[in-house]
């Protein structure tokens, strides 16, 4: 990652779901930049490996394991890392079950991560990000909630679902001057994530959904940092309520 022209010393950030590839670049992102950062994630091994990697720079770093569907967790995980920071500056949902096809457990997983996980973490932040003098909410959604997909409907409907709340809450807590926005990547390729699996398995659907990027390439998840770190910064403070593409141009295709 390049240096970064933003300055985040003492800011406190949490990253709920923030072990790996778009999580785990946010959380890196915003620690090379001075804050001190906690992270959730259920996977130990990869959690313990982002705190250190956190820590490295110099910062506050926290960590602990939680299942985002799970709302007694969520509130446990919150309250723990709001004493470990002392406070919360900027909530970074980040998460999701990503549930294929049209079951429902594809549903129930999108729903319980993707949407569900978001309000719930920000209903437990709410106190914290309410005393701080330049709170954010920062969802990450997805450009598959802008257009119709036939292969994941619940995780596009859980994510455009996930963009209304984010102009909603927006508007809600913008008395508070609390303010919220919304990421929504297009196809991050990383090692180990989906993909990089599919350019393995499935090449011919890696090169169908390459083909209709127009920047002819697949997006990394530093590029979706860099604008987490935009929408959480001073230079974003009259935007909110919005939404982000970051996908190369890909959602002009549909």
């Amino acid at each position: 990652m390049t240096s970064s022209p933003f300055d985040f010393r003492g800011y406190r950030v949490v990253v709920a779901g923030g072990s790996k590839g778009i999580g785990r670049s946010m959380a890196l992102a915003f620690a090379s930049s001075g804050a001190a950062v906690s992270v959730c994630a259920r996977g130990q091994a990869a959690l313990a490996e982002t705190v250190e990697a956190i820590a490295a720079h110099g910062v506050p770093a926290h960590g602990q394991s939680c299942d985002l569907g799970d709302a007694s967790a969520i509130d446990t995980y919150i309250t723990h890392a709001a004493q470990s920071l002392g406070g919360i500056d900027v909530l970074i949902n980040n998460a999701t079950g990503y549930g294929p096809g049209d079951s429902d457990e594809a549903w129930l997983a999108d729903f319980n991560v993707d949407l569900m996980a978001a309000v719930r973490a920000s209903r437990a932040a709410l106190p914290y990000l309410s005393a701080s003098q330049h709170a954010s909410i920062l969802h990450t959604s997805s450009i598959a909630g802008l257009h119709p997909r036939p292969s994941t409907p619940a995780y596009g409907a859980m994510k455009a679902a996930l963009c209304h709340y984010t102009s909603s809450q927006a508007l809600l807590l913008a008395a508070q001057r609390i303010r919220v926005n919304a990421i929504a990547p297009g196809s991050i390729e990383f090692e180990g994530g989906m993909w990089d699996r599919c350019k393995r398995e499935d090449p011919a659907r890696y090169a169908t959904v390459l083909a209709k990027i127009p920047f002819g390439r697949y997006g990394a998840p530093e590029e979706v940092a860099h604008a987490a770190l935009f929408l959480a910064s001073p230079w974003a403070s009259w935007i909110t309520g919005q939404t982000l593409c970051v996908d190369g141009g890909q959602q002009l295709n549909g």
